[in-house]
């Protein structure tokens, strides 16, 4: 059985090559929050809808796919509901105020060199970092 890390890098190379494949295949960057807003309507910009959905669908479909070949995937989340709600909520405001997500700008405007998304990434990150380390602190942790 392959390691943890063989499995982390067949997972980045897929990322990498999906990017690469949306912006090399339509010039398109493969941000999962644009897509989502293109997909659901909340954005007329970006792809057409259908292959917004389709991409979308395909990521769905991937997952479904490991846990069908490899087992289930173990997943934890947070001891609670309302902690998962407001993360989702603080996370989709920050990527509409920061323009794009970790997919858009820490996959695809990095290997693009985007000065905007090298600083949109530094932020992910510290704002990561920071917030673990708070919640920890806290003894809110899982």
């Amino acid at each position: 059985m392959p390691s943890d890390y063989v499995y982390g890098l067949a997972g980045g190379l897929m990322i990498g090559l999906a990017g690469a494949i949306m912006l090399l295949g339509v010039g398109r960057i493969a941000g999962v929050s644009g897509l989502t807003a293109r997909a659901i309507g909340l954005s007329d910009t970006g792809p057409p809808r259908l292959m917004s959905a389709l991409f979308l669908g395909g990521i769905v479909a991937g997952a479904a796919l490991v846990e069908l070949t490899m087992g289930p995937i173990e997943a934890r989340f947070p001891p609670s509901m309302l902690v998962l709600i407001a993360g989702g909520l603080v996370t989709g405001f920050g990527t509409r105020l920061g323009s794009g997500c970790t997919s858009g700008h820490g996959v695809c405007g990095m290997s693009r060199l985007s000065p905007r998304s090298l600083a949109a990434t530094a932020t992910f990150i510290a704002a990561g970092i920071a917030t673990v380390a708070i919640t920890n602190h806290l003894g809110w942790g899982w």
